[in-house]
């Protein structure tokens, strides 16, 4: 639908941003400028993300979620990003969609995490049907009982954002930096990493899936295609909160202080790769 059929039918504008292959931490302080300092509705499809890392949400202690002897001997960069959810681990298999929403943006839509949960998974559902039994369970997308998608969300006074990291494909192997959380989905039945998520990829091509995800946006919202480069170079103040967690932070013991600080430098030169330049899709 055209933006100016769309607006005389009433249908939010919405600014679509699509870019292939932004860092994460990158994108992480894209989203929060744009919440604090944007009053427009925004919404980020990116494709896939440079070199593994591990994001946790706000609130989250990397002791508690990490094997953090493995994450400090490989060097996996660890953010800890400006909204709350869980601890993921994203690569170039991983697709990322957000929105970024005034208050007033969706009619009948209170701004508190269930309903804007809720509202979300209207997006993807229809994308679904004839493929695989899509459903929202507590905060997380599956197929099945397996989950693809983990959301978060940080909400303010007058906007909210909602991100979902999905998992079009994932190394096993990667998932062993993660450690069982203390609090998990019910539907989760102690189920080991493996055995608890899927692979997108098994359902729907990469192109299918952001292809279908613009579609269905374009029917809740009008759309208005912007470019990065311009969004990017904006010259708002703005003191992004999310940021790379030093070895320290991460729970370095003691008695590695002797190789502390060449460690430590390794260690940053290492996870200075996770903020290359972005493609433009």
């Amino acid at each position: 639908m055209a933006a100016s059929q769309a607006r005389k039918a009433g249908l939010p504008i919405i600014n679509l941003l699509r870019v292939k292959g932004m860092p994460i931490l990158q994108q992480l302080h894209l989203e929060e400028r744009l919440l604090r300092t944007s009053s427009q509705n925004w919404c980020i499809i990116n494709d896939g993300t440079t070199r593994p890392t591990i994001v946790m949400g706000v609130s989250g202690k990397a002791k508690e979620l990490l094997e953090t002897d493995a994450v400090l001997r490989d060097e996996i960069p660890v953010i800890r990003r400006f909204t709350g959810g869980g601890t993921v681990i994203v690569d170039q298999g991983t697709i990322f969609v957000t929105f970024i929403c005034n208050k007033d943006a969706i009619s009948g839509l209170q701004s508190y995490p269930r309903p804007i949960m809720s509202w979300s998974s209207l997006i993807y559902k229809n994308m679904f049907q004839g493929i695989g039994e899509f459903s929202l369970r507590e905060n997380d997308y599956v197929i099945g009982n397996h989950k693809f998608g983990g959301n978060a969300q940080s909400i303010t006074k007058n906007r909210w954002v909602h991100h979902t990291s999905f998992l079009w494909d994932y190394e096993i192997s990667n998932m062993g930096y993660l450690k069982m959380p203390t609090r998990v989905p019910e539907y989760r039945q102690a189920r080991n990493h493996a055995e608890f998520i899927c692979r997108l990829k098994e359902y729907m091509s990469r192109s299918d899936f952001i292809d279908g995800t613009m579609d269905s946006v374009a029917s809740h919202f009008a759309l208005r295609s912007l470019d990065a480069d311009d969004i990017q170079n904006s010259s708002s103040q703005f003191e992004p909160s999310s940021r790379i967690l030093t070895r320290q932070e991460l729970g370095e013991e003691a008695s590695m202080e002797l190789v502390g600080t060449v460690s430590q430098i390794s260690y940053m030169a290492a996870i200075s790769s996770t903020c290359p330049t972005s493609k433009i899709a």
